[in-house]
């Protein structure tokens, strides 16, 4: 609940035989995750899984590749799912090597099939698209009751030019043209363009050309499916394109047909790679070898690990060595870390990850950042309706967003419960009594109330501090040094003797006795770790411990941004309510609505990021390494997990 669950090493011997299908069966239960033991490398020099993993890459390219084409809906359909550990002894078994290299052969073959369809249907669509461009350039040549090939063809004596020219500078072309002994013909126009044809005598093309070049000629150049009368032409055009179209559907069909021969077989071939996939993945991070014998290595949750016993014994018989036992010391860094919340704590336990994953043996923050984080956002954000709002929110998230429901039902029902307290209600300060106080109204008071939550929030990441650091084995760093038991004994001194100042005017000899022990500690402490020369390991001393006392005071004073906002909170709806009082009395009311969805928005967004604030720089970098690597258990793709 509060730390990482505990896990076991596994070490899993079996015949070199069995290890796919020892693979399939601790994927099946996705319980184990594999890790390379470096220890056996010399003693196991072989990989036999190596080509078993290449058959497979292969394959499974080209089922990709071959999924890709037929599409996915055809071949939906119900993969590997197991109700129950009875249904193990009957369930599949992994692929062997020559299943592997069959389909990968199969897959070849109906690849080169697909693929050429493929190229069928691009052919066409590219020729269909052709046949309509020629189809559209031929439009503009609807006009002309003439043979094309006739104006592309020479001639003796005349010759004939087609382009297209911007409209308004037809008239001085056809004026420059006319010098030259030629004749401009538009036979169509669109978009501000003119398309003509010039004619003229021949031999004259070096005196025209400066004209079209100066008109902004563009010269046509008639493809030869163009080369006829524009209606015959027309004509053969559609009915290539309507051949063409006959000739994709007919592809199409023959492509449907290959898809329905090969439906149940690429159905298999899928679950069947799927089978194979756990093997390839233990060869590649753990698998190790010598003759018959392989090793599997890696870890298991400690309460899972009887269950894994269990299902060897039913699928492996007595084929198989298993030896269990805790993380080594000299391991705690490299041991991944399991975690398992309920449903409803999803959203925070996020917020954690964003930050880091709890190293293995170290606290889990994530029980105390909900609770924390809740009560604090409710401190700050203390109103009844805008907290009722915001729980009431949570109900139009949708799609991904629905996880975080809990967080926003959380923190709204705490600024409800924290408006009551305030006696505030979508602003409204005199409309019901403040529980506790009101905190425009006492500022000093709700100041020193954030105040001591900060010596708490404090105090706590102390503690796990301490904890941790007990954890990992660093008991004199638990003791001594200024995140230990010595800071802790120097903050609380500290503290109580601030608070005998302001209350009696004076520090008190308990503080006093506290407080210095703790500094004289955390001086000794720092002495003896740090080396060098006299003045300077005295230098390095001073500092170091001055710096632990400054950040002991300033993270306390941090925790003053909790009543701030509670304060800034009221001072907001206040500023709404002057503009408010200001208009009638339906400008009143709109400017009130407005101001309390702009309040609800904007200082709620800026609540919240302030209060992580606070949890990740005040509370986790004090106690929290987050350098952990998250249980991630090799798994069956596309499989309900085990339900036992």
């Amino acid at each position: 609940m509060f730390k990482p669950l505990s896990m076991q090493h596994v070490s899993l011997w079996v015949l070199n035989s069995d290890a796919p299908q020892a693979s399939l069966l601790l994927a099946t239960y996705g319980i184990f995750t594999p890790e390379k033991s470096l220890a056996w490398e010399r003693d196991l020099p072989e990989t036999p899984g190596d080509h078993y993993a290449e058959i497979f890459s292969e394959a499974n390219a080209r089922l990709n590749k071959i999924l890709e084409h037929f599409g996915p809906t055809p071949l939906a359909g119900r993969e590997i799912e197991y109700e129950d550990a009875s249904a193990l002894p009957a369930g599949p078994e992994a692929p062997t090597l020559a299943q592997l290299q069959e389909w990968d052969d199969w897959l070849g073959e109906l690849w080169n099939v697909a693929s050429r369809c493929e190229e069928d249907k691009r052919r066409i669509h590219e020729t269909l698209e052709h046949n309509a461009s020629l189809l559209n350039s031929l439009d503009h040549f609807r006009k002309l009751d003439i043979d094309l090939a006739w104006l592309a063809r020479p001639k003796r004596f005349l010759q004939t030019r087609v382009g297209i020219v911007p409209e308004a500078n037809i008239a001085r072309l056809s004026e420059a043209l006319e010098l030259s002994g030629f004749m401009l013909e538009v036979f169509d126009s669109q978009e501000g363009r003119a398309y003509a044809v010039a004619v003229g005598p021949i031999g004259k093309g070096s005196e025209i050309r400066g004209a079209l070049d100066a008109a902004g000629w563009q010269e046509m150049t008639l493809e030869p499916e163009l080369l006829a009368h524009p209606d015959k032409a027309r004509e053969a055009l559609e009915k290539a394109s309507e051949n063409l179209r006959t000739e994709a559907e007919t592809s199409e069909t023959r492509h449907r047909a290959i898809l329905g021969d090969v439906d149940a077989k690429l159905r298999d071939v899928r679950k069947g790679m799927a089978l194979a996939e756990p093997y390839v993945r233990i060869s590649s991070e753990t698998l190790r070898a010598r003759g018959g014998l392989a090793l599997i290595t890696g870890w298991i949750v400690e309460r899972d690990a009887e269950r894994m016993r269990k299902a060897l014994d039913v699928r492996l018989s007595d084929r198989y060595v298993l030896q269990l036992r805790p993380p080594f010391k000299s391991e705690l860094d490299s041991v991944p870390s399991a975690v398992r919340y309920p449903d409803w704590l999803g959203p925070f336990s996020d917020l954690v990850r964003n930050y880091g994953i709890p190293r293995y043996g170290e606290f889990d923050p994530t029980w105390l950042f909900a609770i924390s984080f809740v009560l604090m956002f409710g401190m700050m954000f203390g109103d009844i309706g805008q907290g009722l709002v915001i729980a009431a929110g949570s109900l139009a998230l949708r799609g991904k967003a629905r996880r975080f429901r809990p967080l926003f039902i959380g923190a709204g029902l705490s600024a409800t419960a924290f408006g009551f307290a305030y006696g505030s209600l979508f602003g409204f300060e005199t409309v019901i009594e403040p529980l506790w106080v009101s905190p425009l109204h006492d500022p000093v008071r709700m100041l020193l109330a954030a105040v001591w939550w900060g010596v708490g929030f404090i105090t706590v990441t102390q503690l796990l501090t301490i904890y941790n650091r007990l954890a990992a084995g660093m008991v004199s760093r638990a003791l001594f040094d200024a995140g230990g038991v010595a800071g802790l004994f120097l903050y609380l001194g500290a503290a109580a003797g601030v608070y005998g100042l302001a209350s009696a005017g004076k520090f008190g000899a308990v503080a006093a006795i506290f407080s210095g022990t703790g500094l004289a500690a955390i001086l000794v402490w720092n002495w003896m770790e740090n080396h060098g020369g006299l003045a300077e390991r005295f230098l390095t001393v001073i500092i170091e411990t001055f710096e632990s006392v400054i950040g002991f005071f300033s993270n306390t004073l941090s925790f003053m941004r909790v009543a701030a906002f509670s304060i800034n909170h009221v001072a907001l709806a206040l500023a709404v309510f002057t503009i408010a009082d200001s208009l009638g009395t339906t400008g009143r009311w709109i400017t009130l609505i407005i101001g309390n969805i702009i309040i609800l928005g904007l200082e709620g967004a800026i609540v919240a990021i302030q209060v992580l604030r606070l949890e990740y720089y005040e509370g986790f970098s004090r106690f929290y390494s987050g350098s952990g690597r998250a249980f991630q258990p090799l798994v069956l793709r596309n499989q309900h997990h085990l339900k036992t």
